[in-house]
């Protein structure tokens, strides 16, 4: 076994030392390369922006091979540079993403708006439009033309969302799940305690989903020069052939990826002109100017460190301990006039979102103006850590609110006596000891008292946001309830305040410093990403896991049955009682 654990270290040891000597390698002939190209002129480009690979919201930073996930944020400030970039003349779109949420396509949209500003071109071509879903049709809505492979069919019909209901297996198989809510539109514990859609939960989801679709269908009829009337027949037809796709005014041209390519060099006037990929462009970096601090949160919010961007971690967690040193650092930049912090997440761990919240209030007391920019989600824990903020902005699309908590567990003595399994307990101290057990109901000490717990968490949630919005507490809690709004809806209640993306962020942000809204700016992220040596640090600082190990824990972990108890087992953990439920929209 040791002889096994040194060769494995030494063949890591060695693969990575062979990868610091390519990279060396690369550095040696990229500055060679750019003193050769000194004064030449910078060749001309189209952008290729591929929506079919998966994009988180923002950039989490790079794994150990400096490669990193395509992101929203990232891809609006490269299109911003490009606009006027004189070597960029056009943009091409391979269009088809099934996984968008709608606020991360409302958002792609109005960077494709701003980019047609200066002119250039922006064509789409997708080899089919398969997924019912609109938000995959809205999110390329915006350009010039849009192609369609002729032998696919056009299947966009509106959103539909499901939610998993165990109520009739928990009274089936003896379980029995004791939840407490704050209030009736805290959806989560529904899943566990009904078989169906309370009314709250149904007029709730069916709110902000019609929000959604309306403002869908509004943006795409004005992108399509057509009107609502005539999208809305397209939709409720659905679906449709390509030939009646184009007849109908949804697509503009029909053929193959390789033809809409060939038109696009034609339409730049150089038939060798290259495509390069957006993430190759990348966003540029001002080296002048006054600085605004970048400060991103995204995925679960949890105590202690963010992960993503990651050999071992690629999903996103919003760390508390991450995004409160982020803003002690930025407050402690002279250079820093103004912070923008970008929330993306349906929350999560009630002391963790406090933590971030307090940290934002330092920044504020020590002058800096906090200006939040809504991603995809800012609910329940994604909102508490927005409310005292000087600015918030959404996108109308964005999912926010969901102030209030929820919180329990679901006994199974029952189930387990089913199969002869018993659990037998001992409690030395007081009762509330064997509180979480997961095979005893509640005592009646027990219940009131986590129920209090619940109570003083949503008090102070609404509390906060009273305070942060200056709202009347009574009208906060008219609102709260746990109820999920879309941005649209959240500015008319007045939980935002003005509707947009990050680049509209940042203008408040100069606007609130007293910048000149036409000056250039220098964005620095916050905390600073960890450099290559860490990440090679904190690998070795942990278990290193046999490469088949991990694919193979992959593979079960994919399996449909197991996302299904992972999601269950997540919402029931202690610890998460400011989570949003936010249904998938297909």
């Amino acid at each position: 076994m040791r002889q096994f654990f040194i060769t494995m270290v030494g063949t890591i040891a060695g693969i990575f030392g062979f990868f610091i000597v390519l990279i060396g390698l690369f550095i040696i002939f990229g500055i060679i390369g750019a003193l050769g190209s000194i004064g030449e002129k910078e060749p001309q480009k189209i952008l290729n922006l591929d929506l079919r690979a998966p994009m988180t919201d923002h950039n989490s930073g790079t794994d150990l091979f400096g490669s990193s996930p395509g992101s929203i944020v990232d891809t609006v400030f490269a299109l911003n540079r490009a606009k006027t970039d004189d070597s960029v003349k056009g943009l091409f779109i391979r269009a088809e993403s099934g996984g968008m949420a709608p606020a991360s396509a409302e958002e792609l949209r109005l960077a494709l708006l701003d980019f047609k500003e200066s002119g250039k071109f922006i064509i789409a071509h997708a080899q089919g439009f398969e997924s019912t879903s609109l938000i995959t049709y809205q999110a390329v809505s915006a350009a010039d033309e849009i192609w369609m492979q002729d032998t696919t069919g056009f299947a966009v019909s509106g959103l539909h969302s499901e939610t998993e209901f165990y109520g009739g297996v928990m009274e089936k198989t003896g379980a029995n799940p004791e939840f407490f809510q704050f209030h009736e539109y805290k959806n989560a514990v529904n899943s566990y305690t009904q078989e169906d859609f309370t009314d709250a939960h149904r007029e709730s989801t069916t709110s902000f989903l019609t929000s959604i679709f309306d403002n869908a269908v509004a943006q795409i009829a004005t992108d399509r020069e057509m009107s609502v009337e005539a999208i809305t027949s397209v939709l409720q037809t659905a679906p449709h052939s390509a030939e009646d796709a184009l007849a109908a005014g949804m697509v503009d041209e029909l053929g193959h990826i390789e033809t809409a390519r060939e038109y696009a060099r034609k339409k730049s006037g150089n038939d060798k002109i290259k495509f390069v990929n957006v993430s190759d462009y990348g966003p540029g970096v001002d080296v002048s100017g006054d600085m605004i601090a970048f400060i991103g949160g995204q995925g679960a919010i949890l105590p202690g460190q963010s992960s993503g961007g990651s050999l071992f971690s690629p999903t996103p967690t919003f760390g508390g301990d991450t995004v409160a040193s982020g803003f002690d650092a930025a407050l402690k930049d002279k250079r820093v006039k103004a912070i923008v912090f970008r929330v993306s997440s349906g929350g999560g761990s009630p002391a963790a979102s406090d933590q971030i919240l307090a940290a934002a209030d330092r920044a504020k007391e020590a002058g800096k103006p906090v200006i939040i920019s809504m991603g995809q989600y800012a609910a329940s824990g994604g909102y508490y850590v927005s409310a005292h903020a000087d600015h918030i902005v959404a996108m109308p699309q964005t999912i926010t609110g969901s102030i209030g908590v929820y919180g329990g567990k679901v006994a199974f003595e029952d189930t387990f006596a089913k199969v002869g399994y018993n659990v037998e307990g001992i409690t030395v101290g007081g009762e509330y000891a064997g509180a979480y057990s997961v095979d005893t109901a509640f005592s009646d000490m027990q219940s009131e008292a986590y129920r209090g717990q619940l109570q003083d968490i949503y008090d102070d949630f609404t509390q906060r946001v009273s305070n942060g919005r200056d709202i009347p507490l009574e009208r906060v809690q008219e609102i709260a309830k746990g109820r999920v709004w879309t941005g649209a809806q959240a500015q008319e209640i007045g939980l935002v305040d003005e509707l947009g993306g990050i680049m509209t962020a940042l203008n408040a942000a100069k606007r609130l410093a007293n910048l000149d809204e036409d000056a250039d700016i220098r964005i620095k992220v916050f905390p600073r990403q960890k450099t290559f040596e860490e990440q090679l640090e904190d690998l070795f600082k942990g278990s290193a896991q046999v490469t088949q190990d991990i694919q193979t824990l992959r593979e079960i972990t994919a399996l449909p049955e197991v996302q299904a108890a992972i999601r269950a087992r997540n919402k029931a953990r202690m610890g998460q009682e400011m989570t949003a439920d936010i249904p998938e929209i297909k």
